[in-house]
């Protein structure tokens, strides 16, 4: 998820150009290095305050959940698990120095294994080269942009610039946003999609994932048209609607997440062209969004995400969703179930590590390593890249303020 706000601090500036030494603090531990302990701890960074609470509070439990299903230990040790909350009352979101502080504390403990975020792929630009610099495995549940991983399709500099040890440290569960764009336009033309217009909210994510479906369309042969970003702090996007409707687009795509104005901007644009579609990508896939829109909106309104409905998941997935309602009393919001996976698939890094699960670089070279790996979503491995091999996404409508599934897409990337 691309931040138009990465520049609010020469000290994150620093720490993505030359690691967190950068930042003041340097004693922080050394890359690859030892605990010496039989007790580890797991940190979890993710936006909990604002609009990003409750699906946020959904990837906590999921991890939480996880963690007591293995007994509070993978292979011989014990794993503590620490959530830190990278968003700031003031913003209502993630914010820059929050994220950076997370990582920094994480860096500093030297009981540290590893480090389960960022919810927003901006945030992780910034955690990543601070993680990096100390040798520690960082797992994001939920980061879709491909230039954390991938140099194909990303901007220059990426992903490189993100690994100031020259080591991978990241990875990711949820398929990368080259496979979403696919997905997406897939999606867009199975509707009747003649003509896209193409927005987004400026961050890593919502920016990235729109050149995305730009580049995406041209090779499925759907016209688009713009890929403008919009001022998430505007009043209203009247006027920003207006134009949209004068392009003759029949569909709209926001790249973007909801804590960026999403549901004024869908409001305004279906006020101005009552008969467009409008999309979204996993960024509004939650209830913070669906709940807000409106009944009119809702109607034309299609959501892709990751998640797929409960019964196109092997029997482990059924059983999540189950035992996740069963504990907490309610369904689980769409990442929930990434949460719960990145969480078990450090503890399979940490356990394959054997007599050396509290050697950071040991447990990095054990995620990597990772084939064949059948879980919650489906058997899936790890790439050379920290990516995962699964490629199917959901498309979704929303009916009563709700993500009602709607089908399972299979991108087709070029990627």
């Amino acid at each position: 998820m691309r931040a138009s706000h990465l520049a609010a601090s020469g000290c994150i500036l620093a720490a993505l150009t030359f690691g967190v030494a950068a930042c003041g603090d340097d004693d922080s531990g050394d890359s690859g290095a030892s605990s010496g302990s039989k007790s580890l701890t797991i940190y979890s960074s993710l936006p909990l305050q604002g609009d990003s609470r409750p699906q946020s509070q959904s990837v906590v439990n999921g991890e939480k959940l996880a963690l007591k299903e293995a007994g509070n230990k993978a292979g011989d040790f014990e794993i503590t698990y620490k959530s830190l909350d990278d968003a700031t009352a003031a913003t209502g979101k993630w914010e820059p120095g929050q994220t950076s502080a997370n990582a920094r504390k994480a860096a500093q403990d030297k009981s540290t294994i590893a480090y389960l975020g960022e919810f927003n792929s901006g945030a992780s630009a910034i955690s990543i080269p601070i993680l990096n610099e100390v040798g520690i495995l960082q797992v994001s549940p939920s980061n879709t942009a491909v230039g954390l991983t991938r140099s194909q399709g990303a901007e220059k500099g990426e992903p490189d610039k993100y690994y100031p040890s020259g080591k991978r440290t990241f990875g990711r569960v949820v398929p990368a946003d080259h496979i979403q764009a696919a997905a997406q336009v897939t999606y867009q033309k199975d509707v009747g999609c003649k003509k896209t217009c193409v927005l987004n909210d400026k961050e890593v994510y919502g920016a990235g994932l729109a050149t995305q479906v730009v580049s995406a369309a041209k090779t499925q042969g759907l016209e688009t048209v713009g890929n403008e970003g919009i001022d998430p702090k505007a009043a209203n996007y009247r006027s920003l609607a207006t134009e949209v409707k004068g392009s003759g687009a029949d569909c709209v795509f926001y790249g973007g997440i909801t804590q960026n104005n999403a549901v004024q901007l869908f409001k305004d644009l279906h006020a101005a062209n009552p008969d467009a579609k409008l999309f979204g990508p996993d960024g509004v896939a939650e209830s913070a969004f669906s709940e807000k829109i409106g009944s009119a909106v809702e109607k034309v309104t299609y959501i892709t995400n990751p998640t797929l409905d409960p019964k196109l998941y092997p029997e482990a997935g059924q059983k999540f969703f189950k035992d996740y309602k069963a504990a907490y009393g309610k369904d689980p919001e769409p990442y929930a179930i990434y949460g719960y996976e990145a969480m078990k698939v450090v503890l399979q890094a940490i356990a394959d590590a054997g007599d050396k699960g509290n050697d950071r670089q040991a447990v990095i070279d054990a995620f990597f390593n990772i084939k064949d790996r059948e879980s919650v979503l489906g058997t899936y491995s790890i790439d050379e890249n920290g990516d995962t091999t699964l490629s199917s996404y959901g498309g979704n409508r929303v009916e009563g303020g709700a993500l009602v599934f709607d089908k399972k897409i299979e991108a087709q990337t070029q990627q």
